[in-house]
């Protein structure tokens, strides 16, 4: 796979996970558990930031503390709040995932299938589908900064950061 393009998708899809960073970072605690579930928005795009960076779906486990609740079809909300600490580290976490995962692409690598019930995309089409999960969400916590605290990060062109 061509080494530019792979840069590229690294710089805006790390741009959107820093977004998402900096909303988790600004959110104040009283937003924090707030009727708007400010941390389960934040924690539900981070679940999905590394389930969609599997290229197995049925063999995806999160890591400790973090369960499979997000997957019940009821909608199950996890079991407790989860802090900003712990999103903070799964977020690094997905971050190193999603780097590894570009770096390490390959022709035949991008056009592996990722399948479940609900999709079947390739590895290549996922990582578009799970950056503009990323930016959605980092957009919601953006706007929900602002209503409230009427205050939010800025923009991120590019990510600076790489492993």
């Amino acid at each position: 796979m061509d080494t530019s393009f792979k840069e590229i998708l690294w710089k805006q899809f790390g741009a959107s996970i820093d977004m998402l960073d900096n909303a988790i970072t600004a959110c104040p605690e009283a937003l924090w558990n707030s009727d708007h579930k400010y941390w389960y928005s934040a924690y539900h795009t981070l679940f999905y930031l590394d389930y969609y960076l599997s290229y197995e779906p049925e063999k995806f486990r999160p890591p400790n503390p973090f369960t499979l609740s997000e997957l019940d079809p009821a909608g199950k909300f996890p079991d407790r709040i989860y802090s900003k600490k712990e999103l903070s580290n799964y977020l690094e976490f997905g971050r190193k995932k999603c780097f590894d995962l570009i770096n390490g692409l390959t022709d035949e690598k991008a056009e592996k299938r990722f399948i479940n019930d609900y999709m079947n995309y390739s590895i290549l089409e996922l990582l578009l589908y799970n950056l503009r999960h990323v930016q959605h969400h980092a957009g919601q916590l953006n706007l929900l900064l602002r209503q409230n605290i009427n205050d939010a990060p800025k923009w991120v062109s590019q990510t600076q950061k790489s492993y």
